[in-house]
């Protein structure tokens, strides 16, 4: 939840610099089904039957590949690279975690969380967690809503998306000779170049 609104900040700033939200409609990603899929898996495996451990570990791995194969397939889109290392990041460490993004105890803690071990969540407590610095280590600041924890992976998805929505939309400061019509991004290259 936290890191959508910093993602929603990221773009109300954009449209205050001059970006353009409907430059983000000349996408064309393929296979976008995949997204809609593996944001349903991550929701039941965390809000809808999170007492289903062995079921919930399997469906949110599978969560992460769906959206590590959307990234592949439009890779060429700006930022999508660097989502893609974040996803990749969290999902092989939820991977080799059983099924669970490990979380520094400190973290939880200064996030205000109080978690037994064992109790599945998206990210958590592990015992012997296995490349533990790419867990949820760091707390979000006090002062800021929604308290969560984030790893490096959840940082590099937020900088990527930023990267995408500034260069698709563009800002005042990016457009050349004051064109307010030509993308900053020559999109259909962008989106339809084979690799």
């Amino acid at each position: 939840m936290f890191l959508g609104l910093v993602f929603l900040a990221i773009v109300a700033a954009t449209l205050l610099a001059g970006g353009q939200l409907s430059r983000l409609a000349s996408l064309r990603p393929r296979g976008l089904w995949l997204l809609p899929v593996a944001l349903g898996l991550q929701v039941l495996v965390t809000e809808v039957i999170p007492a289903a451990r062995v079921l919930d570990d399997g469906l949110h791995v599978l969560s992460y590949l769906l959206a590590a194969a959307f990234l592949v397939l439009n890779r060429r889109i700006p930022g999508l690279l660097l989502i893609g290392l974040g996803t990749a990041s969290n999902g092989l460490t939820i991977a080799l975690n059983g099924g669970e993004l490990p979380a520094s105890a400190h973290a939880l803690r200064e996030a205000g969380f109080h978690q037994e071990l064992g109790d599945f969540a998206n990210s958590g407590h592990v015992a012997h967690p296995v490349l533990g610095f790419l867990g949820d280590i760091v707390a979000t600041p006090s002062f800021l809503p929604l308290r969560n924890v984030i790893s490096v992976g959840d940082l590099a998805i937020l900088i990527g998306a930023a990267w995408l929505v500034v260069a698709v939309c563009g800002t005042r400061w990016s457009r050349h000779d004051g064109d307010a019509v030509e993308p900053p991004v020559p999109l259909p290259a962008v989106v339809t170049t084979a690799s």
